[in-house]
């Protein structure tokens, strides 16, 4: 219960200003964007499908977006892809081809590179890095 009063005092103090993935939860068509991303990362989201999905135009839903969230939608999905990825390395033992799968990598060397370029290290070093 505290969380939920600290997280609604923190989005109303933005007012305005700033952005955040909650931030992006007061607008309906962003929220349900972030929602569809979230329910399937691993789906090759495109934003005229999420603005289709949604009930608005592809311009429209990238500018709110990006307004509210800060980065634009597809940026958001691999950053979302990412965390989730480097939560099942540090939880799980799973291999890295299917941890990839699991987030909608294709192949285990893009998933590397995209996890290296977001996290500064290689997944089988953050894996041995912070598996529990």
């Amino acid at each position: 219960m505290l969380f939920v009063h600290i997280l609604r005092r923190w989005t109303a103090d933005q007012g305005d200003h700033g952005t955040s993935w909650v931030l992006g939860l007061r607008d309906p068509q962003v929220a349900a964007a972030i929602s569809l991303l979230h329910e399937d990362p691993a789906r090759p989201w495109t934003v005229e499908e999420l603005a289709h999905r949604v009930g608005v135009s592809r311009a429209t839903l990238s500018r709110h977006f990006t307004d509210l969230v800060g980065e634009p939608p597809l940026a958001y999905l691999t950053r979302w892809r990412l965390e989730l990825a480097g939560r099942r390395l540090r939880d799980t033992a799973d291999a890295l081809p299917a941890v990839a799968r699991s987030v909608g990598y294709g192949s285990v060397s893009a998933f590397s590179r995209a996890f290296t370029r977001q996290w500064g290290t290689p997944p089988s070093r953050h894996r041995t890095d912070h598996h529990l």
